[in-house]
C-alpha cells in the first residue's frame, strides 16, 4: 500500500522543523492578541462557491467534492477563511466581541498537479481579523509576516502590495479593463475568454504566458481608487515605511480568489536566490455579509507551510530535537519491570525518560541509548539489584554513581532539576 498521489506522510524526524515554525508563530501571534481557532476539513460545498467564487480555479476544478449518503455535497476545505467566517457567523462571535483575532494551522486539500512543494494535501498557517476597518491593520498582518519570516531565519524579504479597491470604485476599473481586453480577447486562453463575461479581474491572476504577454499596458486598479479606498492604501503604505517593512505596489496582483477587496500582498523572498512567494492575504470585508452574517470588516492571510518549511530546510535550519534525559538499561525480569515503575513515576515529574522491555544485551542497550542522544544511562542488572541500587552514567564524561533503590526517583528528579 502506498499513499495517494499528491499525498505524504511527515516522518519524526523531518517534523521538528514543522514544530519550530508552529512554536514561533503561536509565540508571536499571541503577543499580537491572536487566538488559536481549530475547524473541520469538510464542509459543504456551497461555503467555498459562495466565498471563493464559482469562476474560479478552485472551485471549477480543484476542490475535492462528493456527495454523502443523504444526497448533500460536502467538500474538503481548499482554505481556511470562508471555513472560519462560518465560524464566526454560526457562533455569533461578534456578539460577544466586535473585534476577534484568529490563526489556525492545518491541512487543507486540492486536487492540483503534484509536482515539488506542491501537494495535493497541504499546510496553511492562517490569521484572520474581524471587526476592524483601519488600514492600520492591513499593516500590521503585513508586519507581523515580515517579522515571522525574519525570526525564522529568511532573508530578502520584500511585501508585493496592491489595492483592489471596493464596490464604489471597482465597476469603474472593470469597464476600463474591458474595454482593455475586448481589444486583446482572441490572444487569450480559453478560461480566460470565459472569465472576461463573468469576472474580468480574475483574467489578472491568469498564468498562462499568452496572456500575461496580453496584459501588459492593461489599467491599474490604483488608478480608479475612490478617495476612501486611495487614503486607505496611503496609510498602508505610510506606516509599513515608518516600521521599515521594505515592499513594492505590484499591479497584476490581485489574488486568486473573488471575496478580496481594497489591499491584497504576497510576501516573497530571495532567500535561496530566485524569488518566492512564501505568504499572500488581503482584506474580504463583505464576505461576512456575503455568508449570512452581519456587515463586518475582515482581513486575513495564509502561510505556505510546506513551501516555507523546504525553504528552511534548504537553508540549513534545523529544528530543536528534545534530548533524552535519561535512558534506563534494565538487565533481567527483575530490572524490568522496577524500569516500568520508574520510567513512568520520572515522567510524571518532568525526568525525559525511555526504557526497552524486549530483553536486549547490554551492548545492544547502551548503542539504542546513543542513537536515542540520552545524557544519562541507568544501569540495572541482577548484581546491581542485590546490592539495592542502579547506577548512573554520564554519558558525556563516563562519571558513574550509585543511585540506592529505595530514593531512586526521587534522587534523579532532585539531580535533573
Amino acid at each position: 500500500m502506498q499513499t495517494i498521489r499528491g499525498f505524504r506522510d511527515i516522518l519524526p524526524e523531518h517534523i521538528t522543523l514543522w514544530q519550530k515554525v508552529e512554536r514561533e508563530a503561536a509565540d508571536l501571534f499571541e503577543s499580537f492578541g491572536y487566538r488559536e481557532i481549530r475547524i473541520p476539513i469538510l464542509e459543504k460545498t456551497e461555503l467555498f462557491a459562495r466565498s471563493i467564487g464559482e469562476t474560479t480555479d478552485i472551485v471549477e476544478k480543484e476542490m475535492y467534492t462528493f456527495e454523502d449518503r443523504k444526497k448533500d455535497k460536502l467538500t474538503l476545505r481548499p482554505e481556511a477563511t470562508a471555513s472560519i467566517c462560518r465560524a464566526y457567523i454560526q457562533h455569533k462571535l461578534y456578539a460577544s466581541e466586535p473585534v476577534q483575532k484568529f490563526y489556525l494551522f492545518g491541512p487543507m486539500f486540492r486536487r492540483e498537479r503534484p509536482q515539488k512543494g506542491r501537494y495535493r494535501q497541504f499546510y496553511q498557517i492562517d490569521a484572520e481579523v474581524f471587526g476592524v476597518e483601519s488600514a492600520y491593520i492591513d499593516s500590521e498582518l503585513i508586519f507581523l509576516l515580515n517579522e515571522l519570516f525574519k525570526r525564522l531565519g529568511l532573508t530578502g524579504l520584500s511585501a508585493h502590495i496592491n489595492s483592489l479597491g471596493c464596490p464604489e470604485c471597482r465597476p469603474a476599473y472593470q469597464q476600463a479593463l474591458l474595454d482593455f481586453l475586448g481589444e486583446r480577447k482572441e490572444t487569450l486562453c480559453t478560461d480566460c475568454k470565459r472569465r472576461i463575461e463573468k469576472n474580468p479581474l480574475r483574467v489578472l491572476d491568469c498564468k498562462v504566458e499568452t496572456c500575461r504577454e496580453a496584459l501588459k499596458g492593461a489599467p491599474t486598479t490604483v488608478d480608479h481608487l475612490c478617495e476612501a479606498c486611495d487614503d486607505h492604501f496611503k496609510t498602508v503604505r505610510a506606516s509599513l515605511i515608518r516600521q521599515g517593512v521594505d515592499f513594492k505596489v505590484d499591479h497584476a496582483l490581485v489574488r486568486g480568489l473573488d471575496y478580496y477587496t481594497r489591499t491584497a500582498w504576497e510576501i516573497q523572498t530571495t532567500s535561496l536566490g530566485a524569488q518566492s512567494a512564501v505568504a499572500g492575504g488581503g482584506r474580504y470585508d463583505r464576505l461576512v455579509e456575503e455568508l449570512g452574517g452581519p456587515a463586518t470588516p475582515a482581513i486575513g492571510f495564509a502561510i505556505g507551510f510546506d513551501r516555507l518549511v523546504e525553504v528552511m530546510d534548504q537553508l540549513g535550519t534545523k529544528g530543536e530535537e528534545k534530548a533524552l534525559d535519561l535512558f534506563i538499561v534494565p538487565l533481567g525480569n527483575a530490572a524490568m519491570d522496577l524500569s516500568y515503575h520508574w520510567s513512568c513515576d520520572l515522567n510524571r515529574e518532568g525526568v525525559r525518560t525511555d526504557t526497552d522491555f524486549r530483553g536486549k544485551s547490554m551492548k545492544a542497550l547502551m548503542k539504542r541509548a546513543n542513537k536515542l542522544n540520552a545524557r544519562y544511562v541507568l544501569i540495572a542488572g541482577e548484581n546491581e539489584l542485590k546490592e539495592n541500587k542502579a547506577i548512573l552514567r554520564n554519558m558525556d564524561t563516563k562519571e558513574q554513581t550509585d543511585i540506592p533503590v529505595d530514593s531512586l526517583v526521587t534522587d534523579l528528579v532532585n539531580i535533573f532539576k
